[in-house]
């Protein structure tokens, strides 16, 4: 009977590693279809732009340029659900500052064709940083804001492009430390296919850094921003929020401390 037991046990975790290992994207991301109109988010200034990826991807962002010629824009890369119509509160807050804002989209997200994925976003982010580009808006005007999964494209992207600034919020080490915990780090760090090693890159930012974090994130754990802000060799600041969950950083009044770092760290939004 025992050993009945151990093998059905043995066998249940067998199919969950297995489980995580061939739908793992499918625990990744989470996608909303809906397309939306910046309008109908309350950002009647923002349009909607398409964007080619280099692999041929043609990505739908929303766009506003800053008030000031020559202003800087925050580049900003949500999380993992939703569509970019949920970032509207932080777009808000950002143009009201003066900044520009493009709130890059992803694909396989918000009525986008193809599936998201590691090398995906990062094309995805590439591109983005490129239309701004040929705008005339440049990296040294360009403060990149990473949300939660967004974080490591944030901060790949800092490691390909001089930019002024980055914010992280809610930033992990990497995926695999957030896989679930019968799954042993080691073993989820072989399996996983999307990495996004935050922890391995941060190092090589060198852009002015500013790390948020909640101290009851129950999504992404504190100690993992911590780890990772302590990791940082770049001039950074680190804001931790009592109190302050995965989703509720803004609701504490987070934007003011974001306005504020980017306005010395841009010297203002134009």
């Amino acid at each position: 009977m025992v050993v009945e037991m151990l093998g059905a046990l043995a066998g249940g975790y067998v199919l969950l590693v297995g489980g995580m290992a061939v739908f793992q994207r499918g625990m990744i991301y989470f996608p909303s279809p809906v397309r939306g109109e910046p309008a109908e988010a309350g950002l009647p200034e923002m349009v909607s732009v398409p964007v080619r990826t280099a692999d041929g991807v043609l990505v739908a962002s929303w766009y506003a340029p800053s008030r000031r010629p020559g202003g800087a824009t925050v580049v900003l890369f949500h999380g993992n659900s939703g569509s970019l119509a949920h970032r509207a509160v932080k777009a808000r807050a950002l143009l009201d500052a003066g900044f520009g804002v493009l709130l890059a989209g992803y694909r396989g997200f918000g009525g986008n064709p193809g599936r998201p994925s590691e090398k995906g976003l990062y094309a995805d982010a590439r591109a983005a940083l490129g239309w701004l580009g040929v705008r005339g808006v440049k990296a040294p005007q360009v403060a990149l804001y990473g949300e939660s999964l967004g974080t490591g494209v944030a901060v790949q992207m800092a490691t390909e492009y001089a930019v002024a600034a980055v914010v992280l919020e809610a930033p992990y080490t990497r995926l695999p430390d957030l896989a679930p915990a019968v799954v042993p780090s080691g073993l989820a760090g072989m399996l996983m296919v999307d990495r996004f090693d935050n922890l391995a890159k941060i190092g090589a930012v060198q852009a002015p850094l500013l790390i948020v974090h909640g101290d009851a994130d129950d999504v992404v754990p504190i100690g993992l921003g911590r780890r990772l802000f302590d990791a940082a060799a770049t001039d950074k600041e680190g804001v931790f929020i009592a109190g302050g969950g995965h989703s509720d950083l803004w609701q504490r009044g987070i934007g003011a401390t974001v306005v504020d770092f980017l306005d010395r760290r841009l010297g203002g939004a134009g």
